[in-house]
């Protein structure tokens, strides 16, 4: 009997591309990027681009977060033919600083959160995401609350898809595979990483991405239809 849900934050909870572009827009435009020619929906798809890059050798755990924060607007400017490392630095300084402030959440995102809640279902959140940083998202956002705890890998030494972060969590709240339920927007990392660890899945596919290959427990495509699940 599912006990325990398991929540990814970014993209799931959060609305990472809305809120990312609107931090991306105030330093855009403070640091007079658009002056150089630069188009901002281009700016914005280049760094996309970076980061999604970044990210993945940040989790195969080819990069560690310093190389990480100091790389990706330096690529992203040098895509500009702009090479200033100073102001690469600073923007990234600020975008970390201003970035977890932005409040966009997905759609049913805290309708389902008071939903899970009132049925007493545990709340947990596992992120590969800085934990300085998702903290402070879910308390901008106000969803710190719904929440027992916040696993991330950085406090955690453990990085989704590993099976290896579900079994920590698993152990640090004494619950067994069968009372957990991972709810999740990336399927190789919230979705296959929980299946390694035996816990059952919902797959939050809102573009309604087709897979050759794997199938989660649950599959939904707007997260009110958790209600229909739990």
């Amino acid at each position: 009997m599912i006990k325990h849900v398991f929540f990814d934050l970014d993209r799931t909870l959060w609305d990472y591309e809305t809120n990312s572009k609107l931090a991306l827009k105030d330093l855009f435009y403070k640091y007079n990027i658009d002056k150089t020619g630069a188009d901002f929906d281009e700016f914005v798809e280049a760094y996309s681009q970076v980061n999604t890059r970044l990210w993945k050798e940040y989790g195969a755990g080819h990069i560690d977060k310093e190389k990480l924060r100091k790389t990706r607007f330096r690529l992203t400017l040098k895509k500009f033919k702009i090479t200033n490392k100073p102001l690469a630095d600073k923007m990234d300084e600020e975008y970390i600083s201003i970035s977890p402030l932005q409040t966009a959440l997905t759609p049913h995102a805290e309708k389902v959160l008071n939903y899970l809640s009132a049925k007493a279902y545990k709340l947990y959140i596992i992120t590969n995401g800085f934990t300085e940083t998702q903290n402070l998202k879910l308390h901008t956002c106000g969803l710190e609350t719904y929440f027992e705890h916040v696993y991330t890998s950085e406090a955690t030494g453990k990085q989704k898809p590993s099976p290896e972060i579900f079994r920590y969590v698993m152990k640090d709240i004494r619950a067994l595979p069968e009372d957990c339920i991972m709810i999740g927007d990336d399927f190789e990392v919230d979705i296959l990483g929980a299946a390694s660890a035996g816990i059952a899945q919902i797959y939050y596919n809102p573009e309604g991405v087709c897979r050759i290959e794997g199938k989660a427990t649950y599959e939904i495509s707007s997260l009110d239809e958790i209600e229909k699940i739990l």
